[in-house]
């Protein structure tokens, strides 16, 4: 989920109980350093890994062609 550029911290700490700064070691100490390099540019500032910051909180983008699901069972074709 962390690697994830959607995801925000606040939903990985409310799920698992983790922390950003957890979150963070965790990344560093199971990840290629030049990966986590990579993951840190990436994720430092971003407004979507932090839920204060998000512009379209309740919103997603969703595709014109997405089939729904309707009373839990999956459309036919």
């Amino acid at each position: 989920m962390a690697w994830e550029d959607r995801t925000p911290f606040d939903a990985i700490e409310s799920q698992f109980g983790v922390p950003e700064k957890e979150v963070i070691k965790l990344m560093r100490s199971n990840m290629k350093p030049s990966s986590f390099r990579m993951w840190r540019k990436r994720v430092q500032g971003r407004s979507t890994k932090h839920a204060q910051k998000h512009v379209n909180v309740g919103t997603r983008f969703k595709c014109s062609r997405q089939k729904s699901i309707t009373h839990n069972n999956i459309s036919k074709r």
